[in-house]
């Protein structure tokens, strides 16, 4: 069949390496990093630290994309993180993995519809008591521009990064051509306070916890390999030079924000980039950032819609949800699984749940960053003759320093909130009789 065909379930390859660093782009900067340069200078205190703690997040993403850029060249396959864990573990743990990773891209998708109805609403404050209908009728535009095809789609996301990126170097431009405030508080790096090494490191690891989340999104690309026209050579570039333009503008956002405001200013601040706006921008600061954080979140809101369905794709052409899911549009677009992904969307949109399954996700996602460093080592160890156009550099110290550290975090989530962690058992118990279910049907329908 031709791709786009009457049932066809190929996807088109028209991707390149521009549409994997702006969806990684699009799918990793958020409003963290107008919010969270506060809280963490609140917590560090110095000017060093600071920098530090975002430079390790990026370090770590860094080393996650290295690992996975390694899965994904050798399997250019819609799917990500499903197709690995099924190629290492089997398909059971695929189907929990996929299963997993599908509803945390929904909860994603709803959060990001909701949190830009607030946005829209402070800027038409008459439209606050419709927040709800601004939510789902944001999912419903996205989901009618991907309906028209994947050029289209892709090409608003590379628009959205683009515009997005443009708009957080205005700002960082204006807040460092503006006179600079003294810090008064720059402790030098490793004696922050008269704690010694233990009061500096407990803060400073509290802080790379919240910093890692804002990298979260650094893998986005993974799901396009199918479409692109030279997976093996564009998705490395892609994650790698991603993670590395992530790192690189959230450094300059933080020294944008300590050259205009002190380290005790920033420390007391909910919303840094709006005081640091209102310092260079003092007629139009609250419009410029709502206006921005808009911006990353339509962004992200598209990336991760236009990634979700392809999960549902790779799971329906194994058999192991309705076949229909598998197939795709004369645009290039899976239509029923974007339909099943919104409607899905759309539920966790209504009824607010979504809060809570972004929690649970929270856990899963760190479990499946832990199963997917495994497999590459498994990989390595089982097929060591499998065609790898990348490897993972510095491997096995590379992948072993990463799945550490990954342990670790989803020890301290797991610890911080014990109750996410018993939804997100409960959650894969429940993808267990799906998975019996969908393998006796396949079963059933091979005999017939």
């Amino acid at each position: 069949m031709k791709p786009g065909g009457p049932g066809s379930t190929s996807l088109t390859r028209i991707l390149g390496l521009g549409f994997g660093v702006a969806v990684i782009f699009g799918g990793t900067v958020g409003v963290g990093i107008l919010r969270l340069p506060g809280t963490i200078a609140g917590q560090l205190e110095s000017f060093s630290l600071i920098m530090l703690v975002w430079v390790l997040g990026g370090c770590y993403a860094l080393l996650g994309a290295l690992s996975v850029a390694e899965l994904g060249a050798a399997m250019p396959q819609a799917g990500g993180f499903y197709i690995y864990s099924k190629r290492a573990f089997g398909t059971p743990v695929g189907f929990a993995v996929g299963w997993a990773d599908w509803l945390n891209n929904c909860a994603v998708v709803a959060y990001a519809a909701v949190a830009a109805s607030e946005y829209i609403a402070a800027l038409v404050p008459s439209m606050e008591s419709w927040q709800t209908s601004i939510a789902l009728a944001l999912l419903f535009l996205f989901c009618a521009l991907h309906w028209t095809g994947l050029r289209l789609s892709s090409s608003i996301q590379q628009l959205t990064s683009s515009v997005t990126a443009i708009t957080f170097l205005l700002l960082a431009a204006a807040c460092l051509l503006h006179p600079a405030q003294t810090n008064v508080s720059t402790l030098p790096l490793g004696v922050a306070g008269h704690g010694g090494l233990l009061k500096t490191l407990v803060p400073l690891v509290a802080a790379l916890r919240a910093i890692v989340v804002t990298y979260d999104g650094w893998y986005e690309a993974i799901y396009f390999t199918e479409e692109d026209t030279d997976a093996a050579k564009h998705l490395p570039r892609a994650m790698l030079g991603g993670v590395v333009l992530v790192l690189g503008l959230y450094l300059l956002m933080n020294l944008a924000f300590l050259h205009v405001l002190s380290i005790p200013a920033l420390a007391a601040s909910k919303l840094p980039a709006a005081d640091a706006a209102r310092i260079v921008f003092p007629a139009w600061s609250g419009w410029f950032v709502t206006v921005l954080s808009l911006l990353t979140l339509l962004s992200l809101m598209n990336a991760v819609l236009l990634g979700t369905p392809r999960i549902l794709l790779a799971i329906g052409r194994d058999g192991l949800f309705t076949e229909r899911a598998a197939r795709v549009g004369p645009g290039g677009t899976p239509r029923v699984a974007l339909l099943l992904s919104a409607a899905t969307t759309a539920i966790l949109i209504a009824s607010g749940s979504f809060e809570v399954i972004i929690a649970v996700a929270a856990i899963l996602v760190a479990a499946m960053y832990c199963a997917n460093y495994i497999a590459v080592i498994v990989l390595r160890l089982r097929e060591p003759d499998m065609v790898r156009p990348f490897r993972a550099w510095g491997y096995p110290v590379t992948t072993v320093l990463v799945l550490a550290a990954s342990l670790a975090f989803l020890a301290a989530a797991i610890h911080d909130d014990p109750a996410s962690a018993y939804r997100a058992v409960a959650l894969l118990a429940m993808a267990a009789p799906a998975y019996a279910w969908m393998r006796w049907r396949q079963r059933a329908t091979r005999q017939v």
